[in-house]
C-alpha cells in the first residue's frame, strides 16, 4: 500500500469521477485507474464500483478512505512543520464557509492572507454548517467558518467563536406588520417563510422559534443566498428570518423588525477537527481570522 495510492483513492472518493480525480492529482487518468486496481488487488476487496458516468465508493472503500485521510493529514502536517523552519512559504489551506457570513468578510481574510503568503494555495468550499462539520471530522477541510447547530454539537471539533449576531424579521415594505419595530414570533404564525435549506443553522433557528411560539413554520421557498431571500420577500413571496447585517444591507426595499418571544442569535465560529495538528499555513489563517474578526482571547 503506497501513499500515492491512498491520495488517489481519496481524490476519487471526493470527485466520484476518474477523469476529475486524475486532473486533481495531476496524472493521466489511465495511470490513476491502474493504481486503484493495484490497491484493490493488494487488499483483496473492491474499493469502488465503476459505471460509465460516475464512481461509487464501496463500504470497504469508505473505511479505507477515512483512514487514508488521517494518515495523509499527519504526513502533510509533518512536511509542513519542516517547511515552517523557513517560514510559511508554501502549503495548501482547505477552507469551508457557510452560505451567509454576515459581518465576517471572508474575501478580506483571503486577500490579506494571500498578500502575506503568496506561495500558499487556498481552496474554498461552501456548504451548510452541518456539512462543513462532517467535512472537518473527515479531514476534507482544514478550517471552516460555520454556525454551531443543535444536531452538530461540538463533538470532535475545536471551536473559536468570532461573532454573535441578532436575527430579525424581514417583511415586504407594504406588509400589514411592516410598521412595527418589534414583532413576536407568534404574530407570524399565518405567514409563509423563505429560508435556507435543511442543515443550515438559520433554518434550524426558524423551526425552533416557530415551535416555541406554538406553530410549525411553513417554508414556501428555499435559497442559499440572503440577498435572493430578501428579493423574494420584497416581491411578496413570503417573510424571512435573517441576520441583521444581511437584512439591513442596502439594495432591496424590505421592512425589518426586531424579533422577540423568542429572540434569536446565530454565531459565526471558526472550527477545525479537535486534536488535529494544523499545518503552519492553516494555523496562520486561523490566527489571521481571529485577528480580523474575533475578540482577543483571555490571558
Amino acid at each position: 500500500m503506497e501513499l500515492r495510492q491512498l491520495r488517489y483513492l481519496v481524490a476519487l472518493a471526493d470527485e466520484q469521477h476518474f477523469t476529475r480525480a486524475a486532473a486533481r492529482e495531476h496524472i493521466a487518468q489511465p495511470a490513476l485507474s491502474q493504481q486503484i486496481r493495484r490497491l484493490e488487488q493488494e487488499i483483496g476487496l473492491a474499493l469502488v464500483e465503476r459505471t460509465t458516468r460516475r464512481v461509487t465508493v464501496t463500504e470497504a472503500g469508505h473505511t479505507l478512505v477515512a483512514r487514508a485521510r488521517r494518515i495523509l493529514s499527519e504526513i502533510d502536517a509533518a512536511n509542513a512543520e519542516m517547511q515552517a523552519l523557513a517560514g510559511v512559504r508554501t502549503g495548501h489551506v482547505m477552507l469551508g464557509t457557510m452560505h451567509t457570513m454576515g459581518p465576517v468578510d471572508v474575501s478580506l481574510a483571503l486577500a490579506v492572507f494571500h498578500q502575506r503568503h503568496p506561495g500558499v494555495e487556498l481552496t474554498v468550499r461552501e456548504q451548510s454548517s452541518e456539512e462543513l462539520a462532517e467535512m472537518l471530522r473527515d479531514d476534507v477541510l482544514d478550517l471552516a467558518f460555520l454556525s454551531v447547530t443543535e444536531r452538530m454539537e461540538s463533538h470532535g471539533l475545536g471551536l473559536r467563536q468570532l461573532v454573535s449576531e441578532e436575527l430579525v424579521v424581514v417583511l415586504p415594505a407594504d406588509h400589514r406588520l411592516a410598521g412595527r419595530g418589534i414583532l413576536r414570533m407568534a404574530e407570524l404564525a399565518g405567514e409563509q417563510f423563505i429560508s435556507y435549506r435543511e442543515g443550515a443553522r438559520l433554518r434550524e433557528l426558524l423551526t425552533f422559534a416557530g415551535r416555541h411560539a406554538g406553530f410549525e413554520p411553513q417554508v414556501k421557498l428555499e435559497s442559499n443566498e440572503s440577498e435572493r431571500i430578501k428579493r423574494l420577500v420584497a416581491r411578496h413571496m413570503g417573510v424571512a428570518i435573517l441576520p441583521r447585517s444581511d437584512a439591513e444591507r442596502p439594495g432591496t426595499d424590505v421592512a425589518v423588525a426586531t424579533l422577540i418571544e423568542p429572540s434569536l442569535r446565530r454565531d459565526i465560529t471558526l472550527a477545525c477537527r479537535e486534536g488535529r495538528r494544523l499545518a503552519p499555513a492553516a494555523a496562520e489563517f486561523l490566527e489571521l481570522s481571529q485577528e480580523l474578526f474575533g475578540a482577543p482571547e483571555a490571558a
